[in-house]
Formats: C-alpha cells, structure tokens, sequence
C-alpha cells in the first residue's frame, strides 16, 4: 500500500515547518484526521491499526466511548471554564470522589492540572511542603516531563535537558534495567545490587538521607524503554523511603489508569506510593492532569499552589464519564489487558526466537516494548533498523511508536479486537522478517 505523504500532506508539512517551533517528529509521516476504536485514518482517508493509543492517551480507544462524547458536549453548552481553584464547582469534586474511589485506603487529597509534568511539578512541591526537605531521588532513564522541576528529574536522553540547566535538587540513582545491567550483574543472583545503590552511593556521598524528601518512581519506565523493574527492587525502595522517612512517588502518568491491567500500575509490585501522578488517559483525549496524595500527609497552605484551567470543567466531564466506564467495567477490563497483553508476548517472544533482531521483549498487561539489537551477544542498539521498521510497518498500515534507544512500544487500545491486534502483530513480524533479510 502506497504511504508516501500525498501533496495535500506535503502542503500541510510546509505550513507546519513555517509556523511550529521544531519538535519531536516519528520517522514516517502520520497526518492524523480521525480515529474510531481500533483505527486511525489520516487526511488522505487512509486507515492504520493504532499501535500506539496517541502515546496511551486513548487506553480505551479513540472516540470508543460514547458517554465521553455526550458528556463533552452536554458540558458546552453549559459552561466550559470555571477557574476551579477561584470558584467552586460539584463536577470536580465529584469527579475527584470517583477518582479516590479508585485508590487504595487512606487517599483523600487530589490536585487537578492539566498534564502529567504539571502533576509531578505539583507532586515536587507538594513534597518540599510535605516533609520541609528539600531535595529528591530520581532514577537514570527516568520521564517525568519537560517543565524546569519535572525536567530536573527526566534522565532518559541527554537532549532533553541540554541547554535548560542547572538542575541541582535530584539527584539520580540507578535503575534496574535487567538486559542492560549498568552494574554487570545478573537478577536475581545480583541480590538487586541497583536498589543497595541509594543507600551505600547516594546517602553516603551525593546527599544524608535526612536531606531527602521524595524518591521519584515510573512503575514501568516509559520514554527509558518501557523497563520493567523485579517486584524486589520496588518493594526495596520502599522499604527505604520508609526507613528514611522520604515520600515516594509514583508516576502513574504512562503506565497507569489500566495499561498494565490495574489501575495503578505499582499495584503490580505489591507496593504502596505516598503521592501518585497522573495523565495521558485520565481525561479521556483532554489535558488533564491529578495529583493524588494521602490524607495522613495533610493539606497544603492556602494559596502555595493552583491553576487557571487545572479543574477545567470540558476535562474534567470526560474524565468523569469515563472513570465511571472504567468503574463499571474494571474486572472485565483487567482480564482482556492480562489476556490480549500474553498474547502479544508470546508472539513476541516466538519472534526474539526466530530473529536475531528482537533481542528482549518486557512488559506487563499491555504496555509491552521489544528492543532491537544488530547482535544479539554484543546487545549494540539497532537504531537505524528500528526506525526501517517502524516506516515499513506504516506502509502497510500499522502506527508504532518507539521508546529508549532502540525499542518499540505495543501500547494498542486495551478494547482492541484479538483479530486486529493479531493483524497487527503480522505486520511487525513481516518488517522485522523483511529487515532481518536484507540485513545478511
């Protein structure tokens, strides 16, 4: 199928380079017009299997949800803007009730913004107020935004932080990314050697632990290669914060809200956070962001922190009305991310088998990443095949996203059918079958 950018695109690529500030780009050219379910179309009319729910914002697929829509749309005609935080509204606060109704016992407190690195820039100074300490943990390989304090605490691509420094308050410590040890170790005989890291490097040179105030945590690293930490290292960092009296902090903004098939994400470890951020799939295709902390921690002083638009009623309508779809539907919901999301691993896993360009497959539930290696004994990352990849897979109609250095993501709608989901998976095993050939 023909995927070259038509002239209408090209027309529309010439206006954007002239009027867009340069920014992130994928390797092949999506003009995106709609989206319905399982499919994308562009504005050539051209359909796509959407392997990427708009980077997890449409964890239940795009315009899926009617009761979303219609709430969107009866909030319009009433009113679309409140300034939340001047004025009082019910809606927020009712949403903010189902939201808690979510969380586990003893998480009484939301603050609603409008994207995830406005949630942990709350999340940072909710802590400095919280624990009057001020510095953080952060982890290498780490996403938490682009703004001056969520960006202090993003280590994933040195890019995104040259030329924005100083960052002096984080300081970062090692994660466990297992195919790539930065220790040279093996799990689980290393013992989670990466965990000790913060206690014999961090609190004995960098800072005391009672100079500590909060570690910050993805559950699942996105933008680092959807890493995937043993549930050991995770319960050891609590184990830390506990015993240093530091808060830890759960950035649930990409892998949350029922990717991984709960709807925290650091429910898959068996571990508590003490402030969690959220986003992407929370406002239902809006910008929306929550901070959600627990009430033994307190309140904040009155005017230390609010927003314009965080409370925002259009958003916060569709995050209620689709909160309530995912109340409703949470068994059923958990089961067919469990279910669709071991599918996709075995496939995967039998593709790392038969090529020596899948070097590592991970995930959980159906936020999965496969890595690409040119060797697999030497693990040297397969840039420029990944990004071949990724082209040959939108010219046969597949939209992918990538992650790390030379992973990419499986982040389907969790609603996808297993039919489309398998058709998609058979283009990805074609290109990489394709590229593996003619890379001999």
């Amino acid at each position: 199928m023909d995927r070259e950018p038509s002239k209408k695109i090209r027309d529309i690529l010439k206006r954007d380079s002239k009027a867009i500030l340069t920014t992130t780009r994928l390797p092949y050219v999506f003009m995106a017009d709609k989206a319905r379910g399982d499919f994308a179309y562009d504005v050539d009319g051209r359909k796509f299997i959407d392997f990427s729910s708009f980077i997890a914002v449409y964890n239940f697929g795009a315009g899926s949800i009617e009761d979303v829509k219609k709430a969107v749309k009866l909030q319009a005609d009433k009113l679309m803007h409140t300034a939340f935080y001047d004025y009082y509204s019910e809606l927020p606060v009712e949403f903010a009730e189902n939201l808690l109704s979510m969380f586990p016992k003893g998480f009484g407190k939301t603050f609603f913004s409008n994207s995830g690195t406005e949630a942990n820039e709350a999340a940072l100074k909710f802590a400095k107020l919280f624990t009057k300490k001020q510095y953080n943990i952060a982890f290498y390989g780490a996403f938490h935004g682009r703004t001056h304090g969520s960006l202090g605490l993003t280590a994933s691509k040195s890019k995104y932080r040259k030329m924005f420094g100083p960052f002096g308050n984080t300081i970062h410590a090692l994660y466990p990314y297992c195919y790539r040890c930065p220790l040279g170790k093996e799990f689980p005989s290393c013992g989670v050697a990466c965990a000790d890291y913060v206690k014999d490097t961090i609190f004995a040179r960098d800072m005391p632990a009672d100079q500590i105030g909060a570690m910050f945590i993805e559950p699942i690293q996105g933008e680092g290669g959807y890493i995937v930490p043993p549930k050991e290292f995770m319960k050891k960092m609590r184990k830390i914060a506990d015993e240093n009296e530091i808060l830890l902090v759960s950035d649930e903004v990409q892998a949350g809200y029922m990717r991984t098939g709960k709807f925290l994400a650091m429910e898959n470890f068996g571990v508590e956070a003490d402030i969690y951020s959220m986003a992407k799939a929370l406002g239902g295709g809006l910008p929306f962001g929550a901070t959600i902390t627990r009430t033994s921690l307190g309140d904040i002083p009155k005017g230390s922190h609010a927003s314009t638009f965080g409370g925002n009623l259009m958003a916060v309508a569709a995050a209620n009305a689709l909160i309530k779809y995912v109340k409703k539907n949470r068994a059923s919901l958990e089961k067919v991310s469990k279910e669709k999301g071991a599918y996709a691993r075995k496939r995967l896993e039998e593709m790392k088998e038969r090529y020596e360009l899948v070097g590592d497959v991970r995930g959980i539930g159906l936020m999965i990443a496969i890595e690409l290696v040119k060797n697999k004994d030497t693990k040297e990352p397969a840039i420029e095949e990944t990004e071949e990849i990724m082209k040959k897979c939108f010219s046969k109609g597949l939209l992918l996203m990538p992650t790390g250095i030379s992973s990419i993501r499986i982040i389907p709608p969790l609603t996808i059918t297993m039919e489309n989901l398998e058709k998609g998976l058979n283009v990805l095993e074609s290109a990489i079958k394709e590229i593996s050939i003619r890379k001999r």
